[in-house]
């Protein structure tokens, strides 16, 4: 290959050599997900309410339900704590989840640990919250969050082509206060 061609190849690669490396940046990169992550801002808190959970047996329990949100690594993951009360005060439930925003597929990611299970789930952020899901054999599991006046609703439906939905779910929350978690320090070098 002659000079004037490397020279030619040379400056059509420029334009997506730039891209690529500032698509890897790592300031860069921090700042989409800053800024990806503000509309979750609204969760930061603790709150208290009511969930409501239909078990396995088609029961239906009413528990008393914390959740508690903060950000971690620069406010670039938002990370949550729910935890259901049984009638004496041991957990009933109890579940932590992270969400996260992937610059490069330019979406949301909710992951989840609970009841012995783990999983990383679509997430949609809405106007007033976000939308997560699964799908678990035929059914497709769907949780739709909202977050008005100090007020976080959430239900969980099962959903079945050719069926109704049926709620699985609901959880009424009143904002409580402030946290410092998890953020409250990290371990200091000394």
């Amino acid at each position: 290959m002659n000079w004037s061609r490397r020279i030619v190849a040379a400056l059509v690669l420029l334009p997506s050599l730039t891209a690529a490396a500032e698509a890897t940046d790592p300031a860069a990169l921090l700042d989409q997900q800053r800024a990806a992550m503000k509309p979750f801002a609204r969760f930061d808190g603790v709150w208290r309410g009511q969930a409501m959970i239909v078990q396995a047996d088609g029961q239906t329990r009413q528990h008393v339900h914390t959740e508690r949100v903060g950000g971690m690594l620069g406010d670039t993951l938002k990370v949550i704590e729910g935890r259901s009360y049984n009638d004496d005060g041991s957990a009933g439930f109890n579940a932590f989840a992270v969400i996260s925003f992937d610059p490069q597929a330019n979406g949301y990611r909710f992951h989840s640990y609970a009841q012995g299970r783990s999983g990383d789930f679509e997430m949609v952020a809405t106007a007033d919250g976000y939308v997560w899901s699964f799908q678990a054999g035929p059914a497709k599991f769907r949780y739709t969050a909202h977050v008005k006046d100090g007020e976080w609703n959430e239900i969980g439906e099962r959903l079945v082509e050719g069926q109704p939905a049926t709620r699985i779910f609901e959880m009424r929350l009143k904002r409580v206060g402030d946290t410092d978690w998890p953020g409250a320090g990290p371990v200091p070098m000394r």
